[in-house]
């Protein structure tokens, strides 16, 4: 793996135990800051323009100033291009608050970035998933932002994996279904296809936007409850795509459903056709 850390690229073997961030570093701190994570695909990132406006979005919302995209670009590229050879992969990109006191006060030295890549594997065409029993705050300072505070989403995934489950399912505040910790959900009603708004707290994820602009679909709120009766659900994210769901918690699915095989196709054609979209 290589890392690109505040304008150098850096073996990440070479660093290891080494302090490449500073201890007072305010993502390390306080989880001040916000991420991107883009995928690969035999080498070349997948729809860098939109994670970078959500980038932008993100570190703004939280107060932090924008990124340099010049510069982030640059390192995307630098860091891609010393790895060349990744079929299927994560590219992630951080930007937090930087040097900090120890405190919730942010410092003066300006944020710290860091881009890396990695090889994963391609994920199954299919999962489970498993509702926990907290849940998004909608009318958070943070809501539908991309923020390193991921606490909550370590402790709910570690409870959906102990139950069989990769993502776990969140309701919001008044009960709605919201997201994944990582993924948007779709549901699948009578032939409708449906996914939660971007009000009940649920992040504007890039493939979920991808899937609405070329599929179509409904945005409303949906009682967490009605995903029992859902005739089909899938979740989307950067290295998912489209992924059916086989299991929500006890109740099992037929896969891959016609709606849910129909966006997958959808998205394959038109994300391989354009790189960029």
């Amino acid at each position: 793996m290589h890392i690109w850390l505040n304008g150098a690229l850096q073996d990440a073997a070479a660093i290891n135990g080494t302090v490449g961030v500073s201890p007072l570093d305010h993502g390390l701190t306080t989880g001040d800051g916000v991420f991107e994570t883009i995928k690969i695909v035999d080498g070349q990132p997948f729809a860098v323009t939109r994670h970078l406006d959500r980038l932008v979005a993100s570190a703004t919302g939280l107060g932090l100033p924008a990124p340099d995209l010049a510069l982030v670009r640059d390192a995307i590229a630098t860091v891609v291009k010393a790895d060349p050879d990744i079929a299927f992969g994560r590219l992630r990109i951080t930007y937090t608050g930087g040097v900090s006191p120890l405190s919730s006060d942010r410092g003066t030295d300006g944020p710290t970035l860091i881009v890396a890549a990695q090889a994963i594997e391609r994920p199954a065409p299919s999962s489970a998933i498993v509702t926990v029993p907290w849940v998004r705050n909608e009318r958070s300072a943070v809501a539908g932002l991309k923020t390193t505070s991921y606490a909550e989403n370590v402790r709910a995934l570690a409870y959906a994996k102990e139950r069989g489950g990769s993502e776990a399912i969140f309701a919001n505040t008044v009960g709605d279904l919201c997201e994944g910790t990582g993924s948007n959900v779709f549901c699948v009603f009578g032939g409708e296809l449906v996914t939660p708004t971007l009000e009940s707290g649920a992040l504007s994820g890039v493939t979920r936007n991808l899937v609405l602009a070329w599929f179509g679909g409904v945005e409303r709120d949906v009682p967490l409850a009605k995903l029992a009766e859902a005739d089909e659900i899938f979740l989307t994210s950067t290295t998912r795509d489209v992924q059916a769901i086989h299991r929500a918690d006890d109740r099992d699915l037929a896969v891959p459903g016609e709606v849910t095989t129909a966006v997958a196709k959808v998205f394959a054609e038109r994300s391989a056709d354009d790189l960029d979209p």
